[in-house]
């Protein structure tokens, strides 16, 4: 009965998406309120039975119930809890449905929040949003039912993929999801914007929050991710430019580009054309990202679909909305009025030279991914586009984005002087010509864009408080402080990007019993191999010692794992983790004369990447609140006033 329940509501989730639309597009043709008032409710409706369908869903895996072949066939009933939740989007029709469900949930909170859009901007923005919606309750409905049931019944699941059995699965899929509906939800603005020629400093006040949103959890998602990889497929890298990581990095790169454009909107009432484009660009992103991971064009860990039906399916829908998005920009745009004028040199310069660059980095890497596979497609050629093209084509790019990055806030809106800019930045740069001296002085063998990377670091950290110098602090907005943090977490993680770059050790050893491996200044004893059990499968692991110089002794304990139910082994590394970075080992295989292959590395100052990550996440969320506090003591003011006078 909870699978048809759910069914159930997936339907009428769907009648009442179609509704929204209907409605939206009959008031629109026939100019009349009533059917303007009726869409707000119908959205919340809409968000509240597709949450239930996803629910019900998710209590589904935590049951074990067999009768669901989705259930059947990414779980098994002695699997920890926390993997039965996460089991219930760690494939493709649930993760699916995770996707519509946060997309509900976010029109109905347009419909409940938004108070600041006009009523016809506002009632066009749901129609989108349930426009897009129709195509994936479609999808789901059609071709990819997560309620779908099995007889006879199965006594037991085949079991999630091994390699999806962590914590990084129940955190790193939802915050990207968030993110990507965030964009769509932007998307949707500046199309209600673009129809009813409403592109203005009130439109950006309203979508910028949503644009926020999206880009904090799309920074999360990326950085969960990445570290999730790091450590669980014991490969020792944080990014490996894979089709799938770049499918979330070029939704994130155009996002950050809407978000300062959407600012610059808000604030000084320019760039409108430029922020329609972004919102559109940033949306066809997470849907060109949606087809490659379900597709089955690709064939990689993160890679959910191999059905090719399903792929034609998500392919016409992004020819619907991106073609239908792309025109309806090429038609409007013509008529959209020009914004504030500004000078090259000044805030609004500074943000439209890191956009640029933003959108050739998101060229370059789009490239990179696609033309791959377009040419397999029309070929048959296989040929692989790696980390040489990508770090080499985007590196230099992302050097002078971070410098500009530093200096953009230092700027005056509207107009500035390059004299008066230099004065600003003296000691930003003195402290980067200083760290670059002596990286040259004192370090060998580092390649020109790491070493850049930590003598650019050095200014931006001290570049990204000036917005606070003659400040007085308790005065200053909290949107400030959020902007202060993201841009130091910028230098952060550049630090750990390029001291990961620069100065890994690694060594590789087949080891026995008792043996001793020396890596940089670590002694790694190697004492045994022990059979372990945990919930739902077997392991050899290897008990080792760990000694920094003369300090204590650490044991840390590298497995290779066993799932019976599917048949799969894993190696699950050890991670020791200090101040000044991280020890890693991995457990291989065992040769003919009793020794076992190990690996480490040793990576200074690696988890500042992720730090990094979770600093520039933080100071976005920062901002959003701060904006969202300033929006509505100002709305308070002005009611306050109407009512005074």
């Amino acid at each position: 009965m909870i699978a048809e329940a759910g069914l159930i509501a997936l339907w009428l989730a769907a009648s009442m998406a179609f509704l929204q639309f209907a409605l939206c597009a009959v008031g629109l043709a026939k100019g009349q309120d009533e059917f303007f008032a009726a869409i707000r409710p119908v959205a919340i409706a809409q968000g509240l039975l597709v949450a239930i369908s996803f629910l019900l869903l998710v209590w589904l895996f935590v049951r074990s119930d067999m009768s669901v072949k989705l259930v059947v066939a990414n779980s098994v009933a002695i699997k920890p809890l926390i993997y039965k939740i996460s089991g219930a989007w760690g494939n493709h029709e649930g993760s699916m449905l995770l996707w519509i469900a946060i997309m509900g949930v976010a029109g109905a909170c347009i419909g409940i929040f938004e108070r600041n859009l006009k009523t016809k901007t506002l009632v066009t923005t749901l129609g989108a949003q349930a426009f897009i919606s129709i195509g994936f309750y479609a999808y789901l409905l059609i071709a990819s039912n997560p309620f779908e049931r099995m007889f006879p019944v199965p006594a037991d699941g085949q079991g999630l993929n091994p390699l999806l059995q962590d914590i990084g699965l129940a955190l790193h899929p939802p915050t990207l999801y968030i993110g990507y509906v965030g964009l769509s939800v932007a998307f949707s603005f500046a199309v209600g914007a673009m129809i009813t020629r409403d592109v203005g400093p009130e439109f950006a006040k309203a979508m910028r929050p949503w644009v926020l949103g999206a880009w904090v959890f799309l920074t999360l998602g990326i950085t969960a991710g990445s570290y999730w990889a790091y450590y669980e497929l014991g490969w020792g890298g944080w990014w490996f430019w894979d089709p799938v990581e770049n499918a979330s990095l070029m939704p994130w790169l155009a996002a950050t580009a809407l978000l300062h454009s959407v600012t610059v909107l808000a604030t000084r009432d320019g760039l409108r054309a430029w922020t329609l484009m972004l919102a559109v660009v940033a949306f066809s992103m997470s849907m060109i990202g949606t087809f490659l991971v379900r597709s089955g064009v690709l064939t990689s860990v993160h890679a959910f679909a191999v059905d090719p039906e399903r792929g034609s399916f998500i392919l016409a829908l992004l020819a619907i909305y991106i073609g239908g998005a792309m025109a309806l920009f090429a038609l409007r745009v013509g008529k959209v009025k020009e914004g504030s004028q500004f000078e090259p040199v000044s805030r609004e310069g500074a943000l439209v030279a890191n956009n640029l660059l933003l959108s050739a980095i998101l060229g370059i890497v789009f490239i990179g991914t696609l033309y791959p596979l377009v040419v397999e497609g029309f070929s048959d050629e296989m040929i692989s586009v790696g980390p040489p093209y990508f770090n080499l084509a985007t590196g230099p790019l992302a050097l002078i984005l971070v410098a500009i990055m530093a200096a953009g806030p230092l700027l005056r809106w509207r107009r500035d002087q390059a004299k008066a800019l230099l004065n600003r930045i003296s000691i930003p740069v003195f402290l980067t010509a200083a760290a670059l001296f002596a990286l040259v002085m004192f370090t060998t063998s580092m390649s020109v864009l790491p070493l850049l990377g930590l003598a650019l670091a050095a200014g931006i950290a001290v570049a990204s408080f000036a917005p606070l110098w003659k400040r007085n602090l308790r005065r200053t907005p909290m949107h400030v402080y959020g902007m202060v943090l993201a841009h130091f977490g910028v230098a952060v993680a550049l630090v750990g990007m390029a001291s990961e770059t620069s100065f890994t050790e690694e060594k590789l050893v087949a080891a026995a019993p008792g043996d001793e491996i020396l890596v940089n200044n670590w002694k790694i004893k190697f004492l045994a191999i022990e059979p372990v059990a945990g919930p739902n499968w077997t392991a050899l692991e290897a008990r080792v010692t760990a000694q920094y110089e003369d300090q204590a002794i650490h044991e840390i304990a590298p497995q290779n794992r066993m799932f019976a139910s599917a048949q799969m082994q894993t190696s699950e590394a050890a991670l020791l983790t200090r101040w000044n970075g991280q020890l890693y080992v991995v457990l291989g295989d065992a040769d003919s004369q009793g020794r076992w292959q190990l690996r480490i590395w040793w990576k200074p100052f690696v988890t500042l990447i992720w730090y990094g990550g979770v600093l520039i996440a933080l100071g976005g969320l920062l901002a959003m609140v701060g904006r969202l506090r300033r929006a509505a003591r100002q709305k308070q003011q002005r009611a306050y006033a109407e009512a005074v006078l």
